[in-house]
C-alpha cells in the first residue's frame, strides 16, 4: 500500500504499529503514562489532519515521531517536572517516622513493559535502556525542550540537521542544547557500570519469586538478604526515601497495613523493562489493588525499588481490579 495513499482507513492501517513506539516516546518525555496516552492520541489526530499534505520526503515513522515530539513540546510548556522522592533533594529518611504524603505532586508514572517476540536482542535491550525508571527520572531534571532533543539524538538516533528541522530551530541550537543535556544528565543517571539484569532471566526469576514469597507470607525480616546493602526504597505519592536493607524492613513493619499471612498477596510482571510486582491488599474478603512495585535488581540482589501507591494504573498494566 502507498504511503501518499490518502483515504482514512489507510492512515489508520499504517500508523497503528507505530502506536507503542509513539507511546515510549512520548512518555520519555513527559514521566507519565496517562499523559502519554493523551499525547498518543493528540498526535495521530494531528496527523490524520494533515496527512494529506505528507509528501513522504521522510518516513511515516520520521514524521510521525516529529509531530509527537511537538505536541508533547506544547503539552509540557509551563508544567512541573515529574519526580521521584530521590529527586526532591532531601536526605534519607528516618524509617520510624512519619510519613509525609504530597498529592497534588505530578509524581513519575510507571510504564507497562511490552517486546514483541520477533525483536532483535539488541533492539529490545535498546528500548528497555531507554525506558529504564532511573533514567526516565533523570530526564526530569532537564527542560522539555532539552528532553527532546537528547530522545530525538540519542534514543532515536537522528542527526542534529533532521532535529533542527522538527523543532523550528538551527543545527548549532540543536548541538547546544544536546550538550548541556548530556552534561546535566551524566549528574544524575546512574553510570555505565550500573546496568540492571534482563527481568525474564531465570536468576532474576528465581530473586522476584522469593521477594513475593516474604511479602504474602508476611516474612519481611527474610526481605534483608534479599537487597543489597545500600538499597533504596521509595512510595510515591509520600515524599520520604529510605536507604539501607534494616531501614527498608523497619519502614515496612512500622507502616505496611498487613499483620498476617495472606494479608498481601502479589502478581509478578515487567514494567519499564525492570521486574515487577503488584501488590493487592486484604479488604474483608477479597485482595484490592494497593502498590505496584518496580524493582532494579544488579548482582542477584534488589537495589532499588519504587513502591507505586497509585490503584488507577492497574488496568493500565492489564491487572484485575481485585482478588
Amino acid at each position: 500500500m502507498s504511503l501518499l495513499a490518502k483515504e482514512d482507513n489507510d492512515f489508520s492501517a499504517l500508523a497503528e504499529p507505530y502506536r507503542r513506539e509513539l507511546l515510549a516516546h512520548c512518555y520519555r518525555m513527559a514521566g507519565s503514562l496517562h499523559d502519554a496516552e493523551d499525547l498518543v492520541q493528540e498526535t495521530l489526530l494531528r496527523a490524520w489532519k494533515s496527512y494529506d499534505r505528507f509528501e513522504g520526503k521522510s518516513s511515516l515513522r520520521t514524521w510521525l515521531h516529529r509531530i509527537a515530539t511537538n505536541t508533547c513540546l506544547s503539552a509540557l510548556e509551563g508544567r512541573q517536572r515529574r519526580p521521584l522522592p530521590t529527586g526532591l533533594g532531601a536526605p534519607s529518611s528516618d524509617p520510624t517516622g512519619e510519613l509525609e504524603q504530597r498529592g497534588e505532586v505530578p509524581w513519575l508514572e510507571p510504564l507497562p513493559d511490552w517486546v514483541d517476540d520477533e525483536s532483535d536482542p539488541s533492539v529490545i535491550a535498546g528500548h528497555r535502556e531507554s525506558v529504564r525508571l532511573a533514567f526516565v527520572a533523570a530526564l526530569q531534571h532537564l527542560s522539555p525542550r532539552q528532553r527532546a532533543v537528547l530522545l530525538l539524538r540519542d534514543v532515536l538516533q537522528w542527526k542534529s540537521a533532521e532535529v533542527a528541522e522538527a523543532i523550528g530551530t538551527t543545527t548549532v541550537a540543536v548541538n547546544s542544547l544536546l550538550q548541556r543535556a548530556r552534561a546535566q544528565l551524566d549528574a544524575v543517571r546512574p553510570s555505565a557500570d550500573d546496568r540492571l539484569e534482563e527481568p525474564e532471566s531465570s536468576e532474576t526469576q528465581d530473586l522476584l519469586g522469593r521477594y513475593i514469597a516474604a511479602f504474602e507470607s508476611y516474612d519481611i525480616d527474610r526481605l534483608v538478604e534479599l537487597f543489597t546493602a545500600e538499597a533504596i526504597w521509595e512510595m510515591p505519592p509520600f515524599t520520604g526515601w529510605y536507604q539501607g536493607a534494616h531501614n527498608i524492613v523497619t519502614l515496612i513493619h512500622q507502616q505496611c497495613p498487613a499483620e498476617l499471612p495472606g494479608d498481601m498477596r502479589m502478581i509478578p510482571l515487567t514494567a519499564n523493562g525492570q521486574p515487577a510486582a503488584a501488590m493487592y491488599m486484604r479488604q474483608g474478603e477479597v485482595h484490592v489493588p494497593f502498590q505496584l512495585h518496580v524493582l532494579d535488581v544488579q548482582g542477584g540482589r534488589v537495589s532499588h525499588v519504587v513502591a507505586f501507591l497509585d490503584d488507577s494504573l492497574f488496568p493500565k498494566f492489564g491487572l484485575p481490579s481485585a482478588l
